[in-house]
């Protein structure tokens, strides 16, 4: 087998184990004990939404003024577009996915996607009437955001989704709160 033969091949086992690592951590079920919102409103939902606080990820790490953007597909589905600010960098980062039900469109529990064929939970355990605020998690109490239509949320309502989040179990003291430096509230 030649050298660069062999590289390449070195890449594609890496590339292999490194997303099949990647699947196996990245679940699709609600966090147990939890549950996503039933009697969803999909098409309330769409639109923009701003990152008001979240548990620290990596893929997020050092960003700013993050907001999430979810439009219909004509499959059924929603194009997600997640976009924010590097502070070191002085740069816009956008990524894009799609995002498909679990359950039907009536439960707010989906699969998301950014690296295809990879997919990772994403679930709204509560959404207040006017879908305006929320709190969505991944597939375990390591991943949770909270969003809401403006890049700031009353402080009584902040405080109600954080003792939301706390009751189920989530470390709310390790929350990160999101500056929307770049947005008008």
């Amino acid at each position: 087998m030649r050298f660069f033969d062999r590289v390449r091949l070195l890449k594609a086992s890496f590339a292999l184990v490194f997303f099949t690592a990647l699947s196996g951590c990245c679940g699709l079920s609600v966090p147990s004990g939890l549950q996503a919102v039933r009697s969803f409103e999909v098409d309330r939902y769409l639109g923009l939404w701003y990152e008001v606080a979240r548990l620290d990820h990596s893929f997020e790490r050092g960003l700013s003024d993050v907001t999430a953007m979810y439009v219909s597909r004509p499959d059924g589905g929603i194009d997600v577009i997640n976009r924010g600010f590097h502070e070191e960098d002085g740069k816009w980062s956008e990524v894009r996915g799609v995002a498909y039900f679990l359950e039907g469109r009536q439960t707010a529990s989906l699969k998301v996607s950014f690296f295809r064929p990879f997919y990772c939970g994403y679930h709204v355990l509560k959404i207040d009437p006017g879908y305006n605020y929320a709190v969505v998690s991944g597939a375990d109490r390591t991943a949770l955001w909270i969003l809401a239509r403006k890049p700031s949320i009353p402080h009584d309502m902040l405080a109600e989704l954080y003792h939301f989040a706390r009751q189920a179990g989530f470390p709310t003291d390790e929350l990160i709160e999101v500056k929307h430096s770049r947005h008008k509230s």
